[in-house]
């Protein structure tokens, strides 16, 4: 029978409409302000926290709603409570001390039954839901000289290994200088190094009656550490905002040098620079267990050491040597050894496997520390004197957070143990696996966007949507009559599963260029519509019954609306691929916005032209 479905393709139909509702629905209940406290530097929460946070909170708010989830605990306020809110902050902040991060926040206020299906709200971008926008630049010079003095040690350990004796290694103004007794033996060192280190130019030179060879980086291997550079931190940053829990960030390079890092929702700009100002290194250093301690803290401290302090204030001495740098380490997981004690379990990459095999196989029963290093800028009290593009100095931290015994050479994968608790081998782990930044970052810019700002940009984009939609379907159904009534209930099916989908796709922003997608989306779909119901009038003037207009009508226009969609949708593809930011938010909504627009354009709106239409003996149409 013409213009019939089948009843299981009339419950599918409703199945996905029903389906894309409920995915929807999240975004009618809104945000509750709220407060989200979780552990310093990713430790999760005890429950011994957790109870300290409620006692906090309780006394002055009773009526606020406290939940704890992935070790992290959020506190819901009343919409008219923001006072309350920032003072309780504050008094957080005091009470609890460096332990934890305290952070403003927005929280979805989706009902429980819908959260228990996955169902969420779409998360909006910072241009709609407000938050904080950073400008990050990465300090080359630091990156530089780590790598210089890197190839210092290396070209150390190469000529020790060949037998070659220098007299000397340092580095002067981003150059390395080896220092030679006699010709022969530099001549033979030249040779060695030049095969060995394709990136340096090496010439030799005569300094005195010393005989050198000067080492420089070529300029291609310069342009690709500043490459690298950037790279490797835009991924550590992203890593760490993702594993502390931090939003949806957007984060992507700007440059030669800077990252830009956009954090929706967030309101707290101190807490958040607190997250990405965790610019750490780490390395794995030797224990000199051979000098005094004591006589070392008093100033007398041998050539080739140095004192760093442990977590507890205790000196630990330390050759200057770096054995192994967090570069290397692609993997790391807290876990129990079988006493039940704390553990981190790490993984290199097959160079550093080799040299920490190497370096343990000569140095069973050593002990070796593992060592924390933080940049932190100096703060000179003449901020106001300093020259716009004077770039701030970097103070270096150090503190040893683990000192272990090597029991046995290791290889790839080996453990840290001899830790206070689990939240401290978490922590660790948390370090090793988001990686060591390769130089430490400044923000050189930063903006933080209201959420009345971006409440406001939302009322824009909707009274903009609603005033072309209302047009779009009073003209539908002044000209269309009936079937511009049935086109108008196929845009709202179409709305309703673009919101779903796009609340379904993890990573997905609604910004505003997003919104201005939906509506080109909406007028696509009509546009379907229009050819459908245009072909029918053709058919019904050519003298076809109403049944074989509306049969004809659809399966005519049908290869002109998927011509016009196919190569609208490969072009949003293009967009998705090779744009950034706003223009991704822009294609990926077109995208989902044509899938949709074809089911509920030609397969919903022909099934409700069915159910009224379908099968009848109708001797005229209303189109």
């Amino acid at each position: 029978m013409l213009n019939k479905y089948p009843l299981w393709k009339n419950i599918l139909i409703c199945l996905v409409i029903v389906f894309g509702a409920i995915y929807a629905l999240p975004n009618l209940f809104g945000e509750d302000p709220a407060i989200q406290i979780m552990g310093a530097r990713g430790v999760t929460l005890e429950d011994q926290d957790i109870e300290k946070i409620k006692a906090e909170v309780t006394p002055d708010c009773p009526a606020c709603k406290i939940e704890v989830n992935n070790g992290q605990v959020l506190v819901r306020f009343d919409r008219s409570a923001n006072e309350l809110r920032l003072a309780l902050r504050d008094k957080l902040i005091k009470d609890l001390g460096d332990k934890y991060i305290v952070a403003l926040n927005l929280a979805p206020a989706t009902p429980q039954w819908l959260r228990a299906i996955g169902a969420k709200p779409l998360k909006l971008g910072l241009d709609l839901s407000g938050g904080l926008h950073f400008l990050m630049e990465v300090d080359m010079e630091e990156a530089m000289k780590k790598l210089v003095n890197q190839t210092v040690q290396d070209i150390r350990t190469e000529l020790r290994q060949e037998k070659i004796r220098l007299s000397g290694a340092r580095t002067e103004d981003n150059a390395i200088i080896v220092n030679f007794r006699d010709a022969n033996t530099r001549d033979s060192a030249y040779l060695l190094l030049k095969d060995k280190h394709t990136e340096l130019e090496f010439k030799t030179d005569e300094q005195g009656s010393s005989f050198v060879i000067i080492a420089t980086m070529k300029p291609e291997k310069l342009k690709e550490i500043r490459t690298y550079a950037v790279d490797q931190n835009i991924n550590i940053i992203r890593n760490r905002v993702n594993e502390l829990g931090v939003a949806e960030p957007l984060i992507q390079r700007q440059g030669a040098e800077r990252i830009v890092v956009e954090l929706p929702g967030i309101e707290d700009s101190a807490r958040a620079k607190e997250i990405l100002g965790a610019t750490a290194t780490l390395e794995f250093r030797e224990v000199d267990v051979a000098t005094d301690i004591s006589a070392a803290a008093s100033g007398n401290i041998p050539a080739g050491r140095e004192i760093i302090n442990d977590k507890n204030g205790i000196p630990v001495v330390l050759t200057k040597r770096v054995i192994l740098t967090g570069d290397h380490i692609i993997d790391a997981k807290s876990g129990v050894d079988e006493n039940g004690r704390p553990e981190v379990n790490i993984s290199l990459d097959s160079k550093g496997g080799s040299i920490i095999s190497d370096y343990t196989r000569d140095h069973i029963g050593s002990p070796m520390a593992t060592n924390f290093i933080e940049y932190k800028v100096v703060n000179d009290g003449n901020q106001a004197s300093k020259a716009p593009n004077q770039k701030p100095r970097f103070k270096k931290v150090e503190q040893v957070i683990n000192v272990a015994t090597i029991q046995s050479r290791l290889g790839n994968k080996f453990r840290i143990t001899g830790l206070d608790s689990r939240a401290e081998a978490h922590n660790l782990a948390l370090l090793l696996r988001s990686g060591a930044l390769i130089a430490p970052i400044q923000i050189v810019e930063e903006r933080n966007i209201g959420p009345s700002l971006g409440q406001q940009n939302i009322n824009s984009g909707i009274n903009a949507m609603l005033y072309g939609v209302g047009v779009l379907m009073l003209f539908m159904v002044v000209y269309y009559r009936m079937f511009g009534m049935i086109a108008n209930i196929a845009l709202i099916f179409n709305f309703l599963l673009l919101v779903g989908v796009m609340s379904m796709i993890p990573g997905a922003t609604m910004t505003l260029p997003g919104i201005a997608g939906v509506v080109l989306t909406i007028g696509m779909a009509v546009d379907a519509n229009v050819l459908i119901f245009e072909r029918i009038r053709e058919e019904i003037e050519n003298g076809r019954s109403v049944q074989q207009a509306i049969n004809l009508g659809y399966e005519r226009a049908f290869s002109t609306i998927a011509d016009s969609n196919i190569t609208s949708f490969f072009v949003a593809f293009i967009l998705f691929m090779v744009g950034t930011g706003s223009v991704k938010g822009f294609a990926l909504v077109l995208m989902i916005g044509l899938a949709s627009s074809m089911f509920t354009s030609v397969t919903a709106c022909r099934a409700i032209v069915n159910a009224v239409c379908g099968g009848s003996n109708m001797k005229t149409l209303w189109i």
